[in-house]
């Protein structure tokens, strides 16, 4: 199956947010993922809810949202009635996440948990059940252009490993998505990346370009 190219929109050039909505899905990308930060689980703050909006109004392609932000539960019917398609959760951050992400579902929205670094599969397995996205970070949440962590390349094997034991979900990678690590992950079975500046933003060459490139890795 076709893996899913996620440009992350916080890395997009806000000062002409319409034209990049437009090159992004014109140049064949799947998902705008919007990430929503509250300066308390992680130490930075992004996106606006202006913003988050504007994309979701605009995109014909599907939106998810990241939310990387304290009692989750409480947001989840907000950005639901904002038209985002997919709803990834902390599970870290949230006591009841097994009742959250039954509400992102009874909402008619596809369900995720977003794993930290230090979050084992053991952890989480008990809620695989009720996600059909585990997006795993491969940096530490909350800033841009850091290093990807090699020692997550074994948890990304378990997880895919995994899925077919917990219906079926996809596997997600968050951080550092250059187009080696994109060649590498693709082949041990990794469905999908979210693409900041190593791989989609500020480079020369054109999105369609690169979303061409990404594709046959």
């Amino acid at each position: 199956m076709e893996k899913l190219l996620c440009p992350s929109m916080m890395c997009a050039n806000f000062g002409n947010l319409e034209k990049e909505v437009k090159d992004l899905e014109n140049s064949g990308f799947d998902i705008f993922h919007l990430d929503v930060m509250d300066g308390v689980f992680v130490p930075n703050f992004g996106m606006g809810l202006q913003d988050i909006e504007y994309i979701c109004k605009n995109a014909h392609k599907p939106c998810d949202v990241h939310l990387m932000i304290s009692n989750p539960c409480e947001y989840v019917e907000y950005f639901t009635k904002l038209g985002v398609k997919i709803i990834y959760i902390h599970p870290e951050v949230d006591f009841h996440a097994c009742r959250t992400l039954q509400k992102i579902r009874d909402l008619g929205v596809k369900s995720g948990i977003a794993i930290n670094p230090g979050t084992s599969f053991e952890t989480v397995h008990n809620l695989l059940n009720l996600c059909d996205y585990v997006m795993l970070m491969s940096v530490n949440p909350g800033f841009a252009g850091q290093k990807y962590l090699d020692f997550i390349t074994s948890k990304f094997k378990k997880f895919v490993c995994e899925s077919k034991n917990y219906g079926g979900y996809k596997v997600m990678a968050d951080g550092a998505c250059s187009p080696e690590k994109i060649a590498m992950l693709s082949k041990i079975g990794v469905d999908g990346f979210i693409l900041g500046t190593s791989a989609l933003f500020g480079k020369e060459k054109s999105y369609i370009e690169i979303c061409n490139y990404l594709r046959k890795l």
